[in-house]
C-alpha cells in the first residue's frame, strides 16, 4: 500500500526521482539539506518507492497525543534531546541485537540556527558497523533520492570531506537555511565522533 501511495506521489510531483539503488543491507541515510519540514515527506517516497525498511529520528513533540502511534507506524523513533548519548547507544543496542532496518538521521537536527551537524549518524554508523547513504533534497534542480553508499574510516576529516563533496552542488527545499556539512569534531582534534 506505502509503495503504491509512493508511485502515485512521484507520478504526480514536480520533484524528479533521481536515485542510485537502495542498498542491499542496513544503513544509515542521511537526509540533507534539512531546510523544510517538506524533507521528511520526499524521504518518506524515497524509501516507499524503492522499498526500504527504514526508521527515522524525530524530536519527542512530534510522537505526543494523537501523533504519536502514527508516527510510530510509519518508523519513527522518538529522542530525547537532553539526553543524545542515550539514543545512540539504545540504536546500536537494537541493531546489535539483530533488528534489520534502515535509519534516516537529519543530520543538521534543526532547520536553522544551527553551524554544525550533530555527529550522532556518524558514532551510530561506526559503532554498529553499518555503511552511510546520502539521501538528497535538491531544489535547483527540482531532483531528490539516494546518493552513494559509504564505509566510514574512523578518519572524521577526511570522512566529512567526501561527504562534503557530495553535498557541494545540494541546496536543500530552502537553500538560504542550508548547512555546510561539518562536525564540531573537525574542529577540535581533541574530540572523536566515532566514540
Amino acid at each position: 500500500m506505502l509503495r503504491l501511495i509512493a508511485q502515485v506521489y512521484w507520478a504526480f510531483s514536480r520533484w524528479t526521482l533521481v536515485t542510485e539503488p537502495a542498498p542491499a543491507r542496513p544503513t544509515v541515510v542521511l537526509g540533507a539539506p534539512h531546510t523544510s519540514n517538506w524533507d521528511f515527506v520526499l524521504m518518506l517516497g524515497i524509501a516507499w518507492r524503492l522499498k526500504m525498511r527504514f526508521r527515522w529520528l524525530g524530536k519527542e513533540s512530534l510522537f505526543r497525543g494523537w501523533r504519536g502511534p502514527i508516527m510510530r507506524a510509519i518508523g519513527g523513533i522518538p529522542v530525547d534531546r537532553s539526553n543524545p548519548a542515550g539514543v545512540v547507544d539504545t540504536l546500536v543496542g537494537r541493531i546489535r541485537d539483530g533488528d534489520v532496518f534502515g535509519l534516516v538521521v537529519t543530520p543538521e537536527g534543526t532547520r536553522g540556527g544551527v553551524a554544525h551537524w550533530k555527529s550522532g549518524f556518524y558514532r551510530i554508523a561506526r559503532e554498529a558497523g553499518l555503511p552511510v547513504t546520502l539521501g538528497y533534497v535538491d531544489r535547483t534542480t527540482m531532483t531528490t533520492g539516494l546518493g552513494p553508499t559509504l564505509m566510514l574510516t574512523g578518519d572524521v576529516r577526511a570522512d566529512m570531506d567526501a561527504i562534503r563533496a557530495f553535498y557541494a552542488d545540494k541546496s536543500g527545499m530552502r537553500p538560504a537555511l542550508r548547512v555546510e556539512p561539518r562536525l564540531r569534531e573537525e574542529d577540535d582534534p581533541r574530540s572523536d565522533a566515532s566514540g
